[in-house]
């Protein structure tokens, strides 16, 4: 019998669909109704149809763009705890005292565009930290070896509080002084009568470590050792006293006989003050290579006295450290055993017999490993009539000798609060808006990450935001904003995560916005940057 084609189709398309059916239904009974089915991927959603006669929101384009150079110059203040001199500036202060002391000073510096902290946390085989090397400071709490008041680690403290201050914290160490004649009494617990077959008296009343003794470096080694391994600083540094001043022997020769007898006999064939010279080169190489062993980002600084030698430059009269001191701090910075070398020229720019250009100049053609390169300023007390713009002046002619490595550090802090005219001075010439330290480009280091960059539009501000995978690497930011075609820069500190930013500011308009990151040694990463419609 003879079926038509449309019965046919017919009838197979009922067959279809009730197959369907069945299958469906015999699927709803297997389904395991505890496991939700997940729609496939890239799949419209009906709704989306509906969105299509809807005008889509301005989006803020990624962008190539030329962004200025970043300031950078070096700014940093010394502030010494020996004597009290600055911190903490009694020896029975309350713990809290003390740290209203140190906020007071950090805030000044942040707010005056400072970017570094040289601290002096351990004057005189003493420690203004947690310790088990050495014993507590007679200069923190009056008594050699007595813990702080409700106890705390004031190192632990300048370091957390200065970087959240966008500073970096440089840890102050003289490496041979065993006791200061303003220390209080030699006990049992300082390291004078602990140590006492390496230490010698001077007959100023302080007690020295013998520099060539290897017992001395064995432990001012460990002592640094231990400070770079457990707090997360940014530099140790090192001032002008190796071997002692003449005048704190009363001008008498550095009594280091016993150690001066052991070399001969042992074989030795240099003259006394070439050993000298020698044993402290030697303990200059070591601390460099133990820090950088330990931490590479961490730097070495050294702060010497000014003057190499009488005569180097030409017409340079004073006191010679390679011959009193018996530091040779010129091959030092030849063969690079430093991260940045801070001569302390503490003469005014007239000077007859130390004049301030011309031995900056003699260190920069000194300067053959290319380290940084940044001059001790006197603020204190340089003796002039017009202290705020002399050292304004000393700024100036560094930047014009030292270029893009330009920096300077200010003896001491008390230089910039007790002369009412050195900050606003400062703050209103060379030092108006705020810098990145210099770049260390010998420290190899992993790339910074780049940023990511958010903007949402407020109306009539935006607000923009950043952040970065490996925000552990980032110490601060840097924030750009472009208003008719110009940029202008601003450096933020860590926990900077947005900004509001005004889509017009006098009468100009935002353009873009971009974001690098700043990792410790102030490198920057590649930019993020948008667009603003």
């Amino acid at each position: 019998m003879k079926i038509s084609t449309i019965k046919l189709v017919t009838i197979l398309g009922l067959s279809a669909s009730l197959s369907v059916s069945c299958a469906a239904k015999n699927n709803a009974v297997k389904a395991t109704p505890s496991k939700a089915v997940k729609p496939a991927k890239n799949i419209s959603k009906p709704s989306d149809s509906i969105t299509l006669n809807t005008p889509p929101k301005a989006v803020e384009e990624d962008l190539k763009v030329n962004l200025p150079a970043i300031k950078r110059e070096f700014r940093g203040a010394w502030i010494a705890s020996v004597a009290n001199i600055n911190w903490p500036s009694k020896n029975n202060l309350s713990v809290e005292q003390q740290k209203a002391e140190a906020i007071n000073m950090l805030n000044m510096l942040q707010e005056n565009n400072f970017n570094a902290v040289i601290f002096q946390a351990r004057p005189s085989a003493d420690a203004l930290y947690t310790s088990e090397l050495e014993p507590w400071s007679y200069f923190l709490t009056g008594k050699t070896g007595e813990p702080p008041y409700p106890n705390y680690d004031p190192l632990q403290f300048w370091i957390e509080e200065s970087h959240k201050r966008g500073m970096e914290l440089h840890v102050w160490l003289n490496p041979y002084r065993a006791h200061h004649s303003n220390g209080g009494a030699v006990t049992s617990l300082s390291m004078a009568s602990k140590l006492s077959d390496f230490t010698v008296r001077l007959r100023n009343g302080m007690y020295w470590f013998d520099p060539a003794n290897p017992k001395t470096q064995g432990h001012v080694s460990n002592v640094v050792k231990d400070i770079v391994k457990r707090y997360d600083l940014d530099a140790i540094h090192f001032d002008d006293y190796f071997y002692p001043y003449a005048t704190y022997n009363n001008g008498r020769d550095f009594p280091d006989s016993a150690s001066w007898n052991a070399y001969v006999n042992s074989g030795g064939t240099l003259s006394k003050a070439d050993w000298r010279r020698d044993s402290v080169n030697q303990f200059v190489e070591r601390i460099y290579k133990e820090i950088h062993a330990e931490k590479d980002y961490v730097r070495f600084g050294i702060s010497p006295f000014g003057i190499w030698k009488p005569g180097y430059p030409a017409g340079i009269v004073g006191s010679s450290q390679y011959d009193e001191l018996f530091a040779d701090a010129k091959l030092w910075l030849n063969k690079g055993w430093v991260d940045y070398f801070s001569p302390q020229l503490y003469w005014p720019i007239e000077s007859k017999g130390q004049a301030f250009g011309p031995l900056l100049e003699w260190w920069k053609s000194e300067n053959i490993m290319n380290r940084h390169l940044w001059p001790g300023l006197n603020t204190v007390d340089i003796k002039v009539s017009d202290r705020p713009t002399e050292i304004k002046n000393q700024i100036e002619l560094s930047r014009q000798i030292l270029g893009n490595d330009a920096g300077e550090i200010h003896y001491s802090i008390a230089g910039l609060t007790k002369n009412a005219n050195m900050l606003p001075t400062l703050k209103n010439g060379p030092y108006a808006e705020k810098a990145l330290v210099p770049k260390s480009p010998w420290i190899k280091t992993a790339a910074v990450e780049k940023p990511t960059l958010f903007i949402n539009d407020l109306g009539s501000v935006i607000n923009a935001s950043w952040s970065s995978k490996k925000i552990a690497s980032v110490s601060q930011w840097v924030l750009f904003k472009q208003y008719n075609g110009v940029w202008e820069t601003e450096i933020l500190t860590l926990e900077n995560l947005s900004q509001q930013i005004p889509k017009s500011k006098d009468g100009k308009t935002l353009n873009a916005v971009a974001i690098k990151a700043i990792d410790r040694l102030g490198n920057e990463s590649d930019y993020f940057a948008k667009k603003i419609n």
